[in-house]
This record gives C-alpha cells, structure tokens and sequence, in this order.
C-alpha cells in the first residue's frame, strides 16, 4: 500500500460544494475521503456517488447500531452505493454483526462488485474510563480491554476490521492478524500541534504501531495550503 492510500480525509464539512471541493484538489494525495453524519445528513446519499465519479474512495462514517435486519439492509444500501468501507457499532452484538458481514458479501456478489470493508467501531475516543462504568454499566474492564474483547468479537463475526484509538492498535494487531484492517482517529501530525495539546499519534507513530488507514482532518482541511500538508504527511509516512 502507497502512504497516500493511508491518508483517510475527514470531510468534516456542511455542504455538498465544501466537499466536492476538497476532493477535487485533494483525491491524488490521499487514499480516501470520510463521509459522516454532517455531510451525509446534510447532502444526501448521492455524495458517495459523485465522490466516486470524481476519482475518489468514501468512507462512510455512519456508526450502525440497531437491531441486526436493519443494519444488515443498511449494509446492503451501503454496497450498493459503492463506498469503499462503512462501520457500525461492535455494542450492537454478534448477531448484528454477522448478519452485516454475510449480506453485505452477497449483495456485492449479486451486483459482481467489490464489497465495501465492513469495520466495527469499538470504545468511541470520546469515553473515559468513568464513563465505561457508570453511564455504559461495563464494570471490572478498562476502555482498552473492552475494545480489544470487541475488536476479536467483530473478526470472529465476519467484520474486515474496526475503528479503534491509537492507544488499542498494538493489542488489535496482535490479537486479529496482519489481514485485520485498523482505522484509527486522533492522528495529528507534530507540525501541527498546538501548545495545549496532549498525547497525539503522529501518522508516523501510528503506521509504526500498525494501523492500516488514519483519519486526518483540520491539519489538511485548515491548513493554508491543504496539498502540501497533504505531501508532509505522506512524506513522513514513507521516511
């Protein structure tokens, strides 16, 4: 794999035009473009399509939770627009996830299409080990216990990998196999970084570890010039 193709740009935008914009000038310098409920909610399913026309891959970062028909019938949607991956929630359950993994190969086996990468979300970076117990009720683990339990629950279900912090990728990696796909979030590079900020994964770091995708937003999107922010990582992703 290119260290573009690892480069997932968060398209954290309201509009259709923000969007289709930051893929024009941006879809040779990174692998794919994250879809999630903003812009997907705002714009309509359609984007994935049109993101698609114009060279580029989509993940759609929609976080499935319901009960396993559903977000089975949802995954076939998700096939059937043609994205490059789509998660759900590994808290929905195993029988949710089998029912995802299975309907998914068959409807891209109907359409004779590639399925989209099925990855299941673990503990969201956004939970603190307080809140895993008191408000979530999952006692006696900590945060980075319960994602791995849930990152090999969603392997043994027929998931193709899962959405986990930098913090969990080593015990991910170690625990599924070298197949197992690891996205994670929270990546910033170190020119980026700002004085009250604290603990953040370098793309490098983060590849090291072994993350397969990572997501990166504001230090491209933000940046004064968003392709040679984009060529800065890649650069520090192959040194």
């Amino acid at each position: 794999m290119q260290a573009k193709d690892r480069i997932i740009l968060a398209l954290d935008v309201g509009t259709r035009e923000e969007a289709l914009d930051l893929v024009r000038k941006l879809k040779d310098y990174v692998g794919a473009f994250k879809v999630g409920m903003q812009l997907f909610n705002s714009t309509g399913p359609e984007i994935v399509k049109t993101i698609n026309e114009l060279g580029g891959k989509v993940f759609v970062d929609l976080k499935f939770h319901d009960i396993p028909n559903t977000v089975a019938e949802a995954g076939k949607v998700m096939t059937r627009l043609g994205c490059y991956m789509f998660n759900l929630h590994a808290a929905g359950g195993r029988e949710m996830m089998k029912k995802v993994a299975g309907e998914v190969e068959k409807e891209a086996a109907r359409l004779s299409i590639s399925a989209p990468i099925t990855l299941a979300v673990t503990v969201l970076t956004s939970i603190s080990q307080e809140e895993l117990e008191n408000d979530m009720l999952i006692a006696g683990l900590k945060v980075e216990e319960v994602a791995l339990k849930w990152a090999v629950m969603a392997k043994e279900c027929g998931m193709k990998g899962v959405v986990c912090s930098p913090h969990e990728i080593k015990a991910v990696r170690a625990a599924c196999g070298p197949d197992f796909k690891i996205v994670t979030p929270g990546i910033r590079p170190l020119w980026s970084e700002k004085n009250d900020q604290k603990r953040i994964t370098t793309p490098k770091q983060a590849l090291e570890l072994g993350a397969d995708y990572m997501v990166i937003g504001r230090p491209i999107t933000k940046a004064d010039n968003p392709k040679k922010a984009a060529e800065k990582i890649i650069e520090e992703l192959e040194g």
